[in-house]
C-alpha cells in the first residue's frame, strides 16, 4: 500500500486552472486505485506529487529530498505554453524556462501529459527522466446526458433549433480567443460562449479590446463549476478549441467524454491520439476551422463522437491510477540515492 502526498501549498492559486484540475484528478485516480492520499507531511508519505512551479513548490521538493521521499513533478508548463498568455509573458518566457529547469531538476521523475510535451522537456536537458502520462478525465462524471443538455439550453435561452458553440479557458491569445471571436463574428446566426475567467490585470490590452468589441452572438459568462461545465458540454452543438499550444488540454478530454462534437486547431500536441475525421475534427487556420465548424453544426460531417468518447475512456481515472502504481514500484526508496530510474512506461 502506497501513501502519496499531493503537495497543496500553492494549489489554491491555480484551483480554477487546468493544473488545479489535474491535481484533483490525481487525488481521485489514486483513491480509486487503492492508494492512500495524504495532504500533510506526517505521517510520512512514500511519494510526493508536485504540480505547481512556485517558490514554495521548489522548497517542498528540497525538503522531500532531504527526508528521502521520492518526488514526482508534473510538467504541466513549458516555455512555449507560457508565451502569449498573461501581461509580460513573452518578455519573461526565457527566465521562466530557466526557473522550470531549476524546479524540475529537483525531481526523481517528471511526468507530463503527452509525448509531445515530453519531447519538449527532454529538449531542456533535464537530469531526471521524463515520462508521458495523461492528466486523465472523470468519464463517470463527464458523460453524455440528454437531461443536462436540456438544462444548459434552458439556462441560456437556447431552443433546439439554435446552434451553440462553446470553448473553455483563460482569456489568452495562446488559447485562441482572438480566433474564437473572429469565428463568432463570421457566423452571426450561431450562439458562441467562452467559459472561464482571468484577472483583468493579467489580460493583455489587445485581448481586452477584442473582447469589448466582440459581436452580439458571443457571450463571456465567466467561470463555471464542474457541474455547470458538464451541462455546457452536453448542451453544446460543438466544442471549439482554437488553442495554439497545449501540453494536453483537459477541457478537450472533458468534451470528448461528454460526447460533444469537437473541433481543435491542428497542432502537434494532438499527434498520435487525436485524428482528424476519426475521433475529432481539426483545422490548421481560421478558414479551415470555420469550414469544419459549419460542417459539424449542420451535419455535413460524419459523427465521430463515439470514437471521441473512447479516447476519453482510455484516459479514465482508474486507468491513470493503475499507471501511477506501476510508476511508484520503480521509484527509489528512502535508502536509495536519487538518480535516473529504469521506469516501466504504461501505454496511456
Amino acid at each position: 500500500m502506497y501513501r502519496v502526498h499531493i503537495y497543496t501549498g500553492s494549489l489554491g492559486l491555480v484551483g480554477k486552472s487546468g493544473v488545479g484540475q489535474a491535481a484533483n484528478h490525481q487525488h481521485a485516480a489514486l483513491e480509486q486505485s487503492g492508494v492512500t492520499v495524504v495532504t500533510d507531511w506526517q505521517p510520512r508519505a512514500d511519494v510526493i506529487h508536485i504540480n505547481t512551479v512556485l517558490p514554495c513548490s521548489f522548497r517542498a521538493a528540497r525538503r522531500a529530498r532531504r527526508e528521502g521521499i521520492p518526488v514526482i513533478w508534473y510538467g504541466h508548463s513549458t516555455e512555449a505554453d507560457f508565451r502569449h498568455s498573461f501581461v509580460g509573458s513573452d518578455l519573461l518566457a526565457p527566465l521562466f524556462k530557466r526557473w522550470l529547469c531549476l524546479c524540475y531538476n529537483q525531481a526523481n521523475l517528471i511526468l507530463t501529459p503527452t509525448p509531445y510535451a515530453a519531447g519538449i522537456l527532454r529538449g531542456y536537458g533535464l537530469c531526471p527522466p521524463v515520462q508521458p502520462l495523461s492528466n486523465g478525465v472523470d468519464t463517470t462524471f463527464f458523460a453524455p446526458d440528454p437531461a443536462r443538455r436540456a438544462a444548459f439550453r434552458e439556462a441560456y435561452g437556447l431552443s433546439e433549433n439554435d446552434k451553440a458553440v462553446i470553448s473553455v479557458g483563460h482569456f489568452m491569445e495562446r488559447k485562441g480567443i482572438l480566433d474564437f471571436i473572429a469565428l463568432a463574428r463570421s457566423l452571426p446566426q450561431v450562439r458562441f460562449f467562452w467559459f472561464g475567467h482571468t484577472d483583468p490585470a493579467l489580460v493583455p490590452r489587445k485581448i481586452r479590446q477584442a473582447m469589448a468589441a466582440a459581436p452580439a452572438n458571443l457571450e463571456f459568462p465567466g467561470f463555471l463549476s464542474q457541474s455547470e461545465l458538464r451541462d455546457a458540454y452536453c448542451g453544446a452543438d460543438a466544442f471549439l478549441f482554437c488553442s495554439h499550444e497545449e501540453t494536453e488540454g483537459i477541457v478537450v478530454l472533458e468534451a470528448l467524454a461528454c460526447g460533444t462534437p469537437t473541433l481543435v486547431r491542428d497542432i502537434p500536441v494532438y499527434d498520435g491520439w487525436l485524428t482528424d475525421g476519426v475521433n475529432v475534427y481539426k483545422g490548421r487556420d481560421g478558414q479551415a476551422l470555420r469550414r469544419k465548424l459549419v460542417g459539424l453544426l449542420y451535419s455535413r460531417l460524419p459523427d465521430v463522437t463515439a470514437a471521441g468518447r473512447a479516447v476519453a475512456e482510455e484516459r479514465s481515472l482508474p486507468r491513470i491510477g493503475q499507471a501511477l502504481r506501476q510508476i511508484y514500484a520503480a521509484l527509489p526508496t528512502a535508502s536509495r540515492q536519487r538518480g535516473a530510474l529504469p521506469l516501466r512506461r504504461p501505454a496511456i
